[in-house]
This record gives structure tokens, C-alpha cells and sequence, in this order.
């Protein structure tokens, strides 16, 4: 079913847009700086037992946590930062990524190439461990850090393969967080290219990946620490990830369309829903079935309902900003990115 925008009233950070399924969404801009200005930004996470969003905001040198209105709850300052050139581009590289764990946060740094965990309840900041060296480069420097509950380690992808920047070494790191306030270096996960965008199952304790050289996604397994299921989605090039844990179905996003694939059945391809160009991360709410795709160069995000045979059923799509990207669920709300205008975009459905 395809829903059209049929009303949208703009007034300065916030506005409404009706579809054509009477399912409404309100946009409020929230700013992460005083001044409007670019704020780099990539992985971000919904702790939902505290109602707080964790963002790393890395030419800031620090990580933001909003609660659930949008007001600041705390500020985690004196990252190192480092300046970078790239293309032609020059910037500036700090904290990049979260994960939440059993009462910390887990803070991914490019510029130093550490991981620094934080208590979740004071925010205050605990130890810090530097994973590469200065040599080595930003091949070894955590993209993304990713805790898997059903065995209490933390899984940490490196390098930034979508700038290509490659991995250094191909493969998953592994550490023990049986201990939330002490990482152990603990095992690797060959993967002989670039992982890009990762979701977890806990329940059936599965890593979904991309690999970014093949363009393919891979199921690991958490307990034995291997590749059980390799798919193709057709995808032009692979971004992110989201699963239905439910139904076993894993969505992967390509450049302008998310595709859905049955990993009960040998990850067969299921449906697909087109998007807009420019996807990043995605994600899907497994109370509600809702998959949210958020299109940087379409300036929109989609909202989409999934049935119980993986195909995809348009509920809105939500005009956002040029640039905004990369989106995580919360509570009958999603979260985007912004990083042009330093700010998240707090979009919530006012009448389901």
C-alpha cells in the first residue's frame, strides 16, 4: 500500500505531515550546539530503560545525552579529537560510536583509536583502552561498537569502509564485558572484507552484518563465533542493518531501497521498498513491525510496516533535511541524525 503526504505545515523546528494512511508523525528539531553548525556524527543509541539518547558528537569532543523530550541530560566533554583531510575534505575526528551494556556505554574514538566506558547513571567516564596504534591508522580505529547481551562481550568493527577506509585486518573484535567496567581483549571473527552496519538477535544469538567488498550479509553465530549464513540481498551497495527477532527476517539497507531477507530460509529474498537515495543505518521496532530508512539525498524518512510474509506496506514518508541520515527506534518514535545542522531530528507518531 503506498501512502501519500497529502498535508505538511512547517513552523520553525517543528511541523506535522499526514499520510495518506491517517497515520500522522511531528518533527521537532533538537540542537546539539548553541549555534546552528556541523556536528559529526554517526553511531548513535535509544537506551530505552532510562528513556535517553546517547550521541557522540565528534568535532565537539564530547557525547550528548538527551532525554526523552529532547533536553540535555548530561554532557561527557574532553574526548581527543584529531584533524583529518580526505578528498580534498578536512575535519575533525572524535567520538564516533555507542553501545549501551549493563549500566555503562561503551564509547568508540576515531581520532585515538580507543573505546572509553562510561556509568550510564552518573555519566561520568571510567577506563579508556586504545586498540591501534598511531601507525596503523584509522584501519584499526573502531567504526562501530556493538554490545551482545547473550554473552556479555562487546564487538567492535574497524575502520570506515564507507569513506574507504578498509578494516585493517578483515575481521570482528572481540572483547569479555563480563565485567561492564573492564574490557578484555578476547577473540576475533574472520571475515575476509569490511563489516558495515550490524544488528543484533539476542534471543537466537546472531550478528548480522555487511561485508563491504562483496556487497554480501552475513549471519554469525555469538557462541561459536562464525559465519552460518551468507546472503546475497542484490543490493547496488550495502549500508545498514535491522532484524525482525520475531519472525527471523533481516533488512538490509542498499543505496535507495531497503530489502527484506528470510534468514529461516536461507536468507531468500522477500520484498524490497524503495526509499529515496542516500541510506545509511537503519532500524525497525519489533513491537510495532515498523521499519524506519532514513535518505540523506532524498532529504525523507520512510516509514513502512512489515507483514508476516516480509513484504513492506508504506505508512508515511517524512520530509527530514538534506543530509540527514542514519536513524534508531525508540518508543512509537525514531531518531535522525542530522549532522549538518548539528542536530537530531525527534520524530514521533502522534495518531497510529
Amino acid at each position: 500500500m503506498t501512502s501519500r503526504i497529502v498535508a505538511s505545515l512547517a513552523c520553525g523546528s517543528l511541523f506535522a505531515i499526514a499520510s495518506a494512511t491517517n497515520a500522522a508523525f511531528e518533527v521537532k528539531a533538537v540542537p546539539l550546539t548553541a549555534e546552528k553548525r556541523i556536528v559529526t556524527l554517526d553511531y548513535f543509541a535509544w537506551d530505552s530503560a532510562s528513556g535517553r539518547l546517547w550521541v557522540p558528537a565528534g568535532n565537539q569532543a564530547s557525547v550528548i545525552v538527551l532525554d526523552r523530550d529532547g533536553a540535555i541530560a548530561g554532557t561527557i566533554p574532553g574526548f581527543p579529537t584529531a584533524e583529518f583531510e580526505l578528498r580534498g575534505r578536512k575535519g575533525r575526528l572524535g567520538p564516533s560510536s555507542v553501545a549501551l551494556g549493563r549500566g555503562v556505554a561503551y564509547v568508540g574514538n576515531r581520532a585515538d583509536r580507543s573505546i572509553c566506558i562510561i556509568d550510564a547513571a552518573t555519566l561520568k567516564r571510567g577506563a579508556c583502552q586504545v586498540i591501534g596504534t598511531t601507525a596503523q591508522g584509522w584501519a584499526v580505529a573502531p567504526d562501530a561498537v556493538v554490545y551482545v547481551g547473550a554473552t556479555r562481550e562487546l564487538w567492535v568493527t574497524r575502520g570506515a569502509p564507507p569513506i574507504g577506509i578498509a578494516s585493517s585486518d578483515k575481521a570482528l573484535t572481540i572483547f569479555d564485558a563480563s565485567d561492564p567496567k573492564k574490557l578484555k581483549q578476547k577473540s576475533k571473527v574472520a571475515l575476509g572484507a569490511s563489516a558495515e552496519g550490524y544488528a543484533v538477535d539476542n534471543a537466537r544469538g546472531m550478528f548480522d552484518t555487511n561485508l563491504e567488498e562483496s556487497g554480501e550479509t552475513v549471519a554469525i553465530d555469538v557462541r561459536k563465533r562464525k559465519i552460518v549464513g551468507r546472503w546475497k540481498s542484490g543490493c547496488d551497495e550495502t549500508q545498514g542493518v535491522a532484524v525482525d527477532r520475531e519472525r527471523g527476517f533481516v533488512f538490509v539497507a542498499c543505496s535507495s531501497r531497503v530489502v527484506a531477507l528470510d534468514a529461516n530460509h536461507g536468507g531468500a529474498v522477500l520484498g524490497s521498498i524503495d526509499t529515496g537515495d542516500g541510506l545509511d543505518n537503519i532500524d525497525y521496532s519489533d513491537s510495532e513491525h515498523l521499519l524506519y530508512a532514513a535518505a540523506s539525498v532524498a532529504a525523507t524518512l520512510t516509514v513502512a510496516r512489515v507483514g508476516d510474509k516480509g513484504d513492506f506496506g508504506s505508512v508515511a514518508v517524512v520530509p527530514t533535511a538534506k543530509g540527514a541520515r542514519s536513524v534508531v527506534a525508540g518508543e512509537k518514535r525514531a531518531y535522525v541524525i542530522d549532522p549538518i545542522d548539528g542536530q537530531i531530528l525527534f520524530v514521533t507518531q502522534t495518531n497510529p
